[in-house]
């Protein structure tokens, strides 16, 4: 035992070193009491530093709380801004109409016909259905001056206000 400590402290020569090996083991016995008492600590402290089971269910439920107040807001939102959409691209195209009318003496035959005179870029799509195939067009009180005088939405349903969209 004594060789074995001593060929690993690097102590040995080949003659006895009583003194030297000594205080060799004494140096072992104090590193091997230090590593025992660091292990002892070790197993009493917190194995982990993560979260326990309790800390992340109270965290999921406050996120849900929090989405129940908020989700409902958001998509109540949403709805008030297609419609808010949808009112501004009635007076852009209602607009649109009018000028074509005062520059011509006569209304536009589809909407198409304001596009290709570059009173719209575009036409829009309906917010509500999302198509552009939905709008529906008034014709003229005369005849002969056109077909579309006005313009509607050809959305059903109604408005949050409780309006129908079709009466927009």
């Amino acid at each position: 035992m004594q060789r074995a400590v001593c060929c690993v402290l690097g102590a040995w020569n080949g003659k006895s070193q009583t003194s030297s090996l000594r205080s060799k083991e004494s140096e072992v016995g104090a590193l091997r009491q230090d590593a025992s008492s660091q292990h002892a600590a070790r197993s009493t402290q917190h194995p982990s530093p993560g979260f326990t089971l309790i800390e992340l269910l109270v965290v999921m439920t406050v996120i849900a709380l929090l989405l129940t107040i908020a989700v409902p807001r958001y998509f109540h939102s949403t709805d008030r801004a297609k419609e808010a959409v949808l009112k501004e691209d009635l007076v852009q195209m209602r607009s649109a109409i009018d000028k074509y009318f005062g520059d011509r003496g006569r209304y536009p035959d589809s909407l198409d016909d304001l596009v290709e005179k570059k009173y719209l870029r575009r036409v829009p799509a309906d917010p509500i259905t999302d198509s552009v195939q939905t709008w529906v067009t008034v014709p003229p009180a005369e005849t002969g001056k056109g077909t579309v005088s006005d313009i509607k939405s050809g959305a059903t349903g109604a408005a949050q206000d409780g309006t129908p969209y079709r009466d927009w």
